[in-house]
């Protein structure tokens, strides 16, 4: 494998179409598409400020990296990319992209951030300022997730979340297959709109959850106390709710189960009355 170490590029395109190489404390300054139709990439200890860093390369292994806030759009059209131990500052990053790992990885301007991404897999990942990351991906893993960006995970298919806490508006809107496990979901309107959604463990803060679902599971799950008209136009419930529920408003199918139950209403624009809800008994 060849090595290229200690040096700094510029200018457009100056690394295009390597095969094979390792870069080692590297640093693409300025300029244009520095890494450019690619494969088989390794890069450790390196700098990138320029835009357009990271296209069309296949097979990369990115470690202890760091991507300025001029590197915006840096990555997209890679497929098959291990990135550990790295800070990001520039938004837009992955894009259109499959089998994508994350480890240990930070960043700070989370802006269109995982679009189109076919095989995510992420183990402690920051994400903050910035909207709409994870638009449209499939078959993502999530086990370690700190995240304040807004409108979190939309038109997301086979998603499965452990150990999260997202501070949010809106999140998991209009996604069909989503488990989340032992996380804290805090934000407005959570998952309207979506399919097939499993929630074990998790607290759930803010107003309007869980309305306009199609099958939801909730397995020991608490809510906070501000959160309001939970479950408007929903179908297929399965909650089991420790502690008390404060609102439930126009359910229209399945069981709610939970410690305390407090305000249900039926309006005149409710669509269905067959949702069974109870209170456990001591």
């Amino acid at each position: 494998m060849e090595i290229i170490e200690n040096k700094k590029f510029g200018g457009e395109r100056p690394l295009f179409g390597l095969k094979n190489v390792r870069l080692s404390n590297i640093e693409i300054v300025d300029g244009e598409s520095g890494i450019k139709c690619c494969e088989n990439v390794a890069c450790e200890q390196s700098k990138f400020y320029g835009k357009y860093p990271w296209w069309h390369v296949d097979g990369s292994d990115i470690r202890n990296c760091y991507f300025a806030a001029g590197s915006r759009s840096a990555i997209w059209y890679s497929n098959k990319m291990k990135m550990r131990d790295c800070i990001i500052d520039g938004p837009k990053f992955f894009r259109e992209m499959k089998d994508l790992e994350l480890e240990n990885v930070k960043i700070n301007d989370a802006d269109e951030t995982f679009w189109k991404v076919i095989g995510l897999r992420v183990r402690n990942l920051e994400l903050h300022d910035g909207t709409y990351p994870f638009m449209f991906c499939e078959n993502v893993f999530v086990d370690g997730l700190v995240s304040d960006s807004k409108y979190v995970f939309q038109y997301c298919k086979n998603v499965e979340v452990h150990n999260a806490r997202i501070t949010t508006k809106d999140s998991f809107w209009e996604c069909d297959n989503v488990s989340v496990f032992d996380s804290v979901l805090d934000g407005e309107y959570l998952a309207w709109h979506s399919k097939n959604v499993r929630l074990v463990r998790c607290h759930i803060a803010g107003e309007q959850p869980l309305c306009y679902l199609d099958g939801i599971t909730l397995e020991d799950c608490t809510f906070d106390s501000a959160c309001d008209r939970a479950f408007e136009d929903s179908k297929r419930i399965d909650a089991t709710i420790l502690g008390e529920i404060s609102e439930i408003k126009n359910p229209i199918s399945g069981r709610i189960i939970a410690d305390k139950v407090g305000k249900v209403t039926y309006d005149e624009f409710a669509k269905g009355h067959n949702t069974i809800i109870t209170e456990k008994t001591a």
